[in-house]
């Protein structure tokens, strides 16, 4: 075998091997980013859920969230938790507001006499293009103390599952890292980082 015979092979069974471990790399993943809550929501604070805002192009991918937002944030401890009423919601087919339903809905939360807000966007919603076709999810989540209208919990991430799992399991476990932050005190004990 001459020098670039051997060559060339050396470089196949390189490029073989890298196609190989590349392979063995295809698994779910994503990542979260939080800022730390200072402040813990008391069993006595009342607290909304506002509409969600849709920035996909996936028409109701919001209220897809906040069905699962609403079980995810009523399991971390808010048992106060209000739901916006559904004539606040922006989630229509031809004209959507996100900005103003979301004005709108803080309004109505402080008329209500509520303490925090919880607000959310969905900014991916999908099954990836390809012969796999992963489900991808992208979201922020946002709590808001009413009494100085400080931000006092934020976080933002993305998930992608395996080629068999539901777009909606890959958005229930994402929506459950980005609740785990917030902190909430039952009555009795003390409150703690989920």
């Amino acid at each position: 075998m001459t020098h670039p015979q051997k060559l060339l092979r050396c470089l196949l069974v390189l490029c073989s091997a890298a196609v190989l471990a590349s392979c063995g790399l295809l698994s779910t993943g994503g990542s979260s980013n939080r800022t730390p809550m200072v402040q813990a929501i008391t069993a006595a604070d009342k607290v909304a859920m506002l509409p969600v805002a849709n920035f996909t192009d996936v028409p109701q991918a919001g209220l897809r969230v906040e069905a699962l937002l609403e079980s995810a944030l009523r399991q971390s401890g808010l048992r106060q938790l209000v739901v916006y009423p559904p004539a606040l919601n922006p989630e229509t087919l031809f004209e959507p507001s996100e900005r103003k339903a979301q004005s709108e809905a803080e309004k109505w939360a402080k008329a209500q006499g509520m303490r925090y807000v919880v607000t959310a966007a969905v900014n991916e919603w999908r099954y990836k293009v390809g012969v796999d076709g992963e489900p991808a999810v992208g979201m922020m989540l946002q709590v808001k103390d009413l009494s100085n209208d400080q931000v006092v919990y934020s976080s933002a991430g993305g998930r992608t599952g395996g080629s068999r799992e539901a777009l909606s399991a890959v958005g229930l476990q994402l929506t459950n890292e980005l609740v785990a932050g917030i902190r909430v005190e039952q009555a009795g004990t003390p409150s703690k980082i989920r």
